[in-house]
């Protein structure tokens, strides 16, 4: 039980669950599964597979197109879920450089607790159009 209060405290201060009552906090608490990854460790393979939506807890990740790093995720941050929008493979490799801990959430599921939380998908699309804006600075 004591496990399960700390995570929820922990996702209560993340950005994407802002909004959410202590009740919603816990569903997201008993929805998403708990999953740690090793340093080192490719989460998701670039034009391969990847198929769940990760909220990062613990640690960080590198997000590398075709080698190249281009961005670092870490606490509070998430990725996965472009793929599972689109239906298509991820565009990135995502690799934990350092022990890692996530929430997963399967890609079937995604929508449902999406529209179930609209406040969550609201957060989700402004974090996407912040990485829009900065993947622009960067071609210009």
């Amino acid at each position: 039980m004591a496990a399960q209060d700390e995570l929820i405290d922990a996702i209560a201060g993340f950005g994407l669950f802002a909004d959410l009552t202590s009740p919603q906090l816990e569903g997201v608490a008993h929805t998403f599964e708990e999953v740690a990854y090793a340093e080192g460790q490719k989460i998701l393979h670039q034009g391969l597979s990847g198929s769940g939506f990760h909220v990062i807890l613990d640690g960080e990740v590198a997000v590398v197109v075709d080698g190249e790093e281009r961005a670092r995720l870490a606490r509070g941050e998430f990725f996965g879920e472009v793929s599972i929008f689109l239906g298509e493979a991820p565009i990135a490799d995502i690799v934990a450089t350092r022990p890692l801990r996530c929430l997963v959430l399967a890609g079937p599921r995604v929508e449902p607790f999406l529209v179930a939380h609209p406040r969550v998908m609201y957060r989700m699309l402004q974090a996407q159009a912040r990485r829009l804006r900065a993947a622009n600075r960067w071609r210009s």
